[in-house]
């Protein structure tokens, strides 16, 4: 909690007492359900939960926005933001279902009330959201593909709607073809090694019909 206080400390009890009980319940359904590599789970504030919130250091999310968290896994970056975020509503999805069983119960432990889930291909998720967000689930070009026609036509926020990517190391050869495409360090906002490589992308979308 001390390394979340230290980047956030703008955050309320309540958000505290969230994050804080993370841990053990990922300790604890991570033994019925592994979605957090082992090692990991002892530095999760740092690998896992700090991460995630790398997107909120490029753009805060607004009351009433909608997000879209593609191939959340354990519930990464989705459930950290939504702590963050108490007003905005994440929509968390993942075709592996034991992976959102787990989202579930955290999310239930939690007591957030701007989750829901579901269990499916992105490709199969109906509407549109101010951005999306994930974590290096697959190369741009195949994420965008997955994603097109789900970004909301009317921008809210300082960035245009989009695409929020957590990635790491050499994107030169992936973003290629992308020329809008911003990329922010997450070494500008964490002092941390961890995060010496680590980046998000942010890639505007035009809406299309």
């Amino acid at each position: 909690m001390e390394l979340l206080e230290k980047y956030f400390p703008n955050l309320t009890q309540d958000q505290k007492n969230q994050f804080g009980n993370l841990q053990e319940l990922y300790k604890d359904w991570n033994l019925k359900i592994n979605v957090v590599s082992r090692k990991d789970i002892d530095e999760l504030y740092l690998r896992h939960v700090l991460h995630s919130l790398g997107i909120a250091k490029v753009q805060t999310f607004l009351p009433g926005a909608s997000i879209l968290d593609v191939g959340t896994g354990g519930g990464f970056p989705g459930i950290p933001l939504a702590i963050l975020h108490p007003e905005t509503s994440f929509h968390l999805v993942d075709s592996i279902g034991k992976k959102i069983k787990v989202v579930n119960e955290v999310t239930e432990g939690l007591g957030l009330k701007n989750v829901h889930t579901t269990n499916a291909r992105v490709e199969e998720v109906p509407g549109h959201y101010d951005f999306i967000v994930s974590r290096a689930v697959a190369a741009m070009p195949t994420f965008v593909h997955w994603t097109k026609g789900k970004i909301a036509k009317e921008s809210k926020h300082e960035l245009k709607n989009g695409i929020l990517y957590l990635k790491g190391g050499d994107l030169t050869e992936e973003l290629a073809d992308y020329s809008k495409a911003d990329i922010y360090e997450l070494s500008n906002f964490f002092d941390e090694e961890f995060f010496e490589t680590k980046k998000v992308v942010y890639l505007p979308v035009k809406f299309r019909k």
